[in-house]
């Protein structure tokens, strides 16, 4: 069954097929979501199996709304469906604009609100496998390291988001400077 997600064309927001979406760069709605737990963000490993990015490290994580989802529900559903966390209040942070190449002649174009969730003490997480091949919580200093060391361990978009946009979601965080 084809996943419509709601992409501009001329101007006006619709329907399109997520494929096609990736494939011809069409500017679309997303959604990111960042989890904390005692300031450590949760992060996620791509599944292998995935169309982009396989196994590469994300934020605790992301999608497309359907069609006719509010973004909050669609933060709700993916949280669920990637991660098993569920009751995670989660308070909208911003808007984020990018566009990044992720390889496989596929572009992300999004427009992407941002939610964070924080949870008082460490849950059991149920991963999907084919979504998720691993997780980890992260303090922002090791991340800012890992991702100054390894930068082709991480997601175009994740990288973007620590490098420009961490105050937003992340605002303890004593940014100093990536370099990639």
């Amino acid at each position: 069954m084809q996943r419509l997600i709601p992409a501009w064309i001329d101007g006006t927001l619709q329907p399109v097929e997520k494929l096609r979406v990736h494939r011809d760069g069409l500017r679309h709605k997303a959604v990111s979501i960042f989890v904390f737990c005692q300031n450590q963000l949760l992060i996620q490993r791509r599944a292998l199996e995935k169309y982009h990015t396989p196994g590469l490290w994300a934020n605790t994580c992301c999608t497309h709304p359907n069609w006719d989802e509010s973004d909050h529900a669609c933060a709700e559903r993916r949280l669920d469906e990637e991660l098993g966390l569920t009751n995670v209040a989660l308070t909208h942070v911003g808007q984020v604009a990018y566009r990044a190449d992720v390889g496989g002649g596929m572009i992300e174009h999004e427009v992407v609100e941002m939610f964070v969730g924080h949870l008082a003490s460490l849950v059991e997480l149920r991963p999907n496998p084919a979504e998720v091949c691993e997780t980890r919580w992260v303090e922002y200093q090791s991340l800012e390291a890992e991702m100054n060391e390894h930068p082709k361990r991480f997601t175009p978009w994740f990288k973007l988001y620590v490098q420009h946009h961490a105050s937003k979601f992340w605002p303890s965080a004593k940014i100093k400077h990536i370099k990639y």
